[in-house]
């Protein structure tokens, strides 16, 4: 499989239309086996300049006078365009970043499916007129902030540029991409298959390099109205602040601890596919990852049995060949990982998979830790690993009390069958989604998604992203 599909040559940047070489590189290599792969663009804050300059001359010409109906065509265009490279993308992906195939591939078709969606969207925001005084009409516009940065993070790069790019574009801005250092194959390849299908020179550019080197410079840009990161919470605490100085809105989705709460009326035949996998999914490498299973006391060691049995069946090896669990993204990522299973030495593992390769890839067992102190660092951090804890509870009130006690709120579960449990939980835990007796909701396009406390603010997904993309505009127009 060549490493530079799409024609794109190596260590550029796209800007402008036009690929741009850099003056420094990065090596990439594949977590499965620590082999070279290729090389990136070191970018710079020269290379950013550049960039927000051509979005900004994009937002000023072809791109910011085209109809949201054109928009939306265009973009329902490269959507359909990325479906005929879905195979190619899912290979980049699984040797850029270390993901199973088959998951690499369902991110692919996501990535078309929010284009599609934001597509179709694209003319379909609509203002409002405001009763108000006699001989006034009052109504308001939705318009683009200009030129938008997104800093996106190296475990979901194709379903993060959909979401964030996808509806930053349908709403008329211009778009400077600083992808993940660890993850820059497939925007590159998603940026080449975008100007094929006709996006404007400009609307998307993309600079690759290092997060304190060319992120820093995107997140302090002046020319820059509005900033999107997905990420960790202390490089979202340095972006918030870096844009502060110039005064612009800031989406984050930061980290998460999502439980899932475990009720003695649950059908477990059902929750356990989303108990294990909502866990394991992407090595858990995942800001949504259901890293903390609560189980109610009188179901606790069935449930506990049952996650074990499912643990020990799992196979973890290179990401081409499709195991449940791929390699984690670095040693930097691994080494963090394992830190967290020395802190559970004092705990009971009730099971763990296997790894099946002796590749000198990046791999961890996937890990289920048994009855774990809800205060415990366990239970308590994010890990960004294949590892998850079983916590008892006694009732409802002890079960609202666990899943609210973290910094987090990002995703959370109900499994009952107790409607009216299902309402009050809803209500009370501390989170920016709640699923009942389901957990994802197969991914949801549509759903809006972000989190509150550490988890952080703003939403991306459904109309309500396209909603943040957005400024607000009111007219009071007096005619008598």
């Amino acid at each position: 499989m060549p490493l530079t599909p799409f024609n794109i040559p190596q260590a550029h940047h796209l800007i402008g239309g036009a690929w741009v070489q850099a003056a420094d590189t990065l090596p990439v290599t594949d977590p499965s086996d620590n082999s070279p792969l290729t090389t990136i663009g070191r970018g710079t804050a020269a290379d950013i300049d550049r960039a927000v300059a051509a979005a900004q001359t994009a937002r000023d010409g072809a791109w910011g006078a085209m109809t949201a109906l054109d928009r939306g065509r265009i973009l329902t265009r490269i959507g359909q365009a990325v479906l005929t490279h879905v195979d190619t993308l899912a290979q980049l992906e699984s040797r850029d970043v270390g993901k199973p195939l088959t998951q690499a591939r369902a991110d692919a078709v996501a990535l078309a499916r929010y284009l599609e969606f934001y597509g179709g969207a694209a003319d379909k925001i609509t203002g409002e007129t405001i009763p108000y005084l006699d001989g006034y009409t009052v109504y308001t516009l939705r318009e683009p902030h200009g030129v938008t940065g997104h800093i996106i993070p190296w475990n979901y790069p194709m379903q993060i540029i959909g979401r964030s790019v996808g509806a930053a574009l349908a709403m008329g801005n211009a778009c400077v991409l600083k992808p993940a250092e660890d993850a820059c194959l497939t925007a590159l390849a998603f940026a080449q298959i975008a100007t094929d299908a006709g996006l404007p020179d400009g609307a998307l550019n993309v600079v690759t390099g290092l997060g304190a080197e060319a992120g820093a410079a995107l997140a302090a840009h002046p020319g820059i109205q509005h900033m999107s990161f997905t990420g960790s919470v202390a490089t979202g605490e340095a972006i918030q602040a870096a844009a502060a100085k110039n005064v612009i809105p800031v989406t984050l989705e930061l980290g998460g601890k999502s439980p899932q709460l475990v009720f003695d009326d649950a059908d477990l035949d059902r929750a356990l596919p989303f108990l294990v996998n909502a866990g394991i999914q992407n090595a858990g490498q995942t800001c949504s990852a259901s890293s903390r299973i609560l189980v109610q006391r009188g179901i606790y060691a069935r449930v506990r049995d049952r996650m074990a049995d499912a643990y020990r069946r799992l196979r973890t090896g290179p990401a081409l060949e499709d195991f449940n669990v791929g390699p984690l993204i670095s040693a930097k990522q691994k080494s963090i990982v394992e830190g967290f299973l020395d802190q559970g030495a004092d705990l009971t593992i009730a099971a763990q998979g296997q790894i099946v390769t002796d590749a000198a890839g990046h791999y961890v067992a996937p890990t289920l830790f048994d009855d774990v102190p809800p205060d415990h660092a366990l239970a308590q951090r994010e890990i960004f690993g294949p590892v998850q804890v079983l916590i008892p509870f006694d009732d409802e009130a002890q079960a609202v009390e666990i899943a609210n006690g973290t910094d987090f709120g990002l995703v959370a579960s109900v499994w009952s069958e107790n409607g009216a449990r299902q309402m009050r939980l809803a209500r009370a835990l501390k989170s920016g989604q709640v699923f009942i007796n389901n957990y994802g909701a197969g991914g949801g396009v549509e759903l809006p998604f972000g989190g509150v406390g550490k988890s952080g603010h703003g939403r991306e997904k459904g109309f309500e992203a396209l909603y943040g993309f957005s400024t607000l505009k009111t007219v009071a127009a007096y005619h008598g």
